[in-house]
């Protein structure tokens, strides 16, 4: 059996309630939470249980990142596609229907606008449902078969 030698410290009254809650939680002594992070303190591997945590915390930040920059690609390209589509089946108007069309054109810019904040406020991606989507139909055509098959869906 290990001899203790008792000493006597004097802990902020904020610390100390840390501890004494701490030893309920974990259903232990005082003097063992101290002693153990007296010990931690002097063991000089702080350093590198710093460096393990701050490398897994890189490594996941890592593949949020690549995960971020799929987003972004499908974004791109989900927007790219539809610009060519957009470009591609649009005719042009005549003069007299230019400024009708404008002011269309503002009610509904205004419209998008409001839609694209409140899907923003409730948290809504359009990721999440492409893939939700993507997941519960299983066969999607490719653009190259819309225009073959005549199917727009």
């Amino acid at each position: 059996m290990t001899t203790r030698t008792r000493m006597n410290v004097y802990f902020d009254p904020e610390l100390l309630k840390q501890i004494e809650m701490l030893a309920l939680r974990r259903q232990v002594s005082k003097s063992a939470i101290v002693d153990a992070a007296v010990a931690s303190f002097l063991s000089g591997d702080a350093g590198d249980r710093l460096e393990a945590a701050m490398s897994r915390r890189l490594d996941r930040l890592g593949r949020q990142i690549d995960t971020l920059d799929e987003d972004l690609a499908v974004l791109g390209e989900t927007v790219a596609l539809f610009i060519h589509f957009w470009l591609a089946s649009t005719p042009p108007l005549p003069d007299s229907a230019q400024a009708s069309a404008r002011a269309k054109g503002v009610e509904r810019f205004e419209g998008f606008m409001q839609m694209l904040g409140r899907r923003l406020a409730t948290g809504d991606r359009f990721l999440k449902e492409l893939s939700r989507d993507i997941d519960s139909s299983g066969d999607v055509p490719l653009p190259e078969q819309w225009e073959k098959d005549g199917d727009r869906s």
